[in-house]
């Protein structure tokens, strides 16, 4: 069985800009410097010139960055691989470098706003991820670079694409996902049509193709973009394979996974879709629907039932988190939290009292680091994962989290007859989710409009 060495998936300050010239002369420069040219161009005679040799090349300049054919060449036998793995037909070689380039244009952009946003990953947090792509493969950590190579698969760019996601992960997390609003009425229409509505309990698996049109598009584009629409739309609807033609001509981000959104709750699909998906069949297509990001073709792979419970599983924690600084790294971070873990456990300081004067959530330090009553869902994957193993009254070893380092205890576990506040918490993370889709394409737009981005000629 072929294992899954899939990247880190799954969630602005303007971009960093510079004059055309400006921009092209230092990165000329800095490209002369580093030896990226090919040999040849630097030739003063026909003899040198004769036995020069093509090194590297630039196939795109973003911003104050660079797209190299290397990497341009890399990514696009990755895509090959990974499409076949899933019974995919890549599309021609000219289609797919134009997809694949795309995606790199973006990667590229979003890593620059991540910098200017101060946003990194530790290398604790990046063996971490790695940690769990070995567990779910079914190896242990230090087999992971032997098991990545007999797929073909260098470690040391796996690693390098890894950080790349976790880090594009955390800032659409902050760009695009916390800075949506959800209202009081807009929860308590949610409830309302929860209640009423028989698909409130549906899960929807749906794919989807998106031919993308700029917020100033002209009259001309915008009806080209529509005929291209309702071209792939005819193409789907005679039964050409959806998730080709979305790697050939969608514009979305996920177009080279086939278009695909995955399993969604009946209202955790985007909005514009919460009035369509349900009265499709499996298997069937949309008509062509337009949203402010352009106009999508969405199909229907599969549907099922979700069971409700009113019966959650809550747990009683309490925290303790220190952020790493310059004048403080993570190792140091965790040293301190391993001895005030010590400290604790031999009855020289009290958890509250500790929390109270150490921690660094502002949201818990004043209440000795307590938490409350949660559902694990309402915290980070890894930090549910650590107290997960906890038995009650247990502290668990120092961890991180994308907030910085912690060590929690477990006060307790209980089963809880769902309130209507949690409801209503659980109607915020659905109306979130439901916009997340059409304002992450709608930001990543902003993002390349804003940029400077010249694609070279082969």
């Amino acid at each position: 069985m072929r294992r899954q060495f899939a990247p880190w998936t799954l969630t602005h300050s303007d971009v960093l800009r510079r004059t055309r010239r400006t921009a092209l002369y230092l990165l000329w420069t800095a490209v002369l410097i580093a030896g990226l040219l090919p040999v040849r161009a630097l030739a003063q005679t026909p003899a040198v010139s004769n036995q020069g040799q093509l090194l590297d090349r630039i196939v795109a300049i973003v911003n104050n960055g660079v797209v190299l054919q290397s990497q341009l060449d890399a990514r696009m036998k990755q895509v090959v691989a990974e499409l076949k793995a899933q019974g995919l037909t890549p599309p021609p070689p000219s289609i797919l470098r134009k997809q694949v380039l795309n995606n790199l244009i973006l990667e590229h952009l979003e890593l620059q706003q991540a910098a200017q946003e101060g946003i990194g990953i530790s290398p604790a947090m990046l063996n971490q991820a790695l940690h769990s792509v070995a567990a779910r493969n079914g190896i242990s950590f230090s087999d992971l670079p032997t098991a990545l190579a007999q797929e073909g698969i260098n470690y040391a760019d796996y690693r390098r694409q890894m950080r790349n996601q976790l880090i594009i992960g955390l800032l659409r997390e902050r760009d695009v996902l916390e800075r949506i609003v959800v209202t009081p009425r807009e929860i308590d229409q949610f409830l309302a049509r929860q209640a009423r509505e028989p698909s409130a309990h549906q899960q929807y698996d749906v794919s989807q193709i998106l031919i993308a049109i700029a917020p100033n598009a002209t009259p001309a584009q915008l009806a080209a973009a529509k005929h291209l629409a309702e071209k792939v739309d005819r193409l789907a609807k005679a039964g050409k394979n959806f998730a080709n033609l979305a790697v050939t001509y969608s514009d979305s981000s996920d177009a080279l996974k086939g278009g695909n959104l995955g399993w969604r709750d009946a209202f955790e699909l985007p909005t514009f879709l919460t009035h369509v998906v349900p009265r499709l069949k499996p298997g069937e297509i949309s008509p062509v629907l337009r949203t402010a990001s352009g106009f999508h073709i969405v199909k229907l792979d599969n549907a099922r039932r979700e069971e409700r419970k009113d019966i959650v599983e809550q747990v009683h924690v309490r925290h303790i988190l220190l952020i790493p600084n310059a004048l403080q790294d993570a190792a140091t971070v965790r040293e301190r939290l391993e001895k005030i873990r010590k400290e604790i456990l031999a009855g020289k300081v009290k958890f509250s009292v500790i929390a109270a004067s150490v921690s660094q959530d502002p949201g818990s330090a004043s209440q000795g680091g307590n938490l409350g009553w949660q559902s694990p869902q309402a915290f980070t994957p890894r930090f549910a994962a650590a107290i997960a193993k906890l038995k009650v009254g247990q502290i668990s070893q120092p961890f991180q989290t994308r907030y910085g380092w912690h060590i929690a205890q477990l006060l307790g576990r209980r089963k809880f007859n769902e309130t209507r506040e949690m409801r209503r918490l659980h109607a915020i993370e659905a109306i979130r989710a439901s916009r997340a889709e059409e304002d992450t394409q709608l930001w990543l737009q902003k993002l390349r409009d804003d940029a400077y981005v010249r694609i070279l000629a082969d």
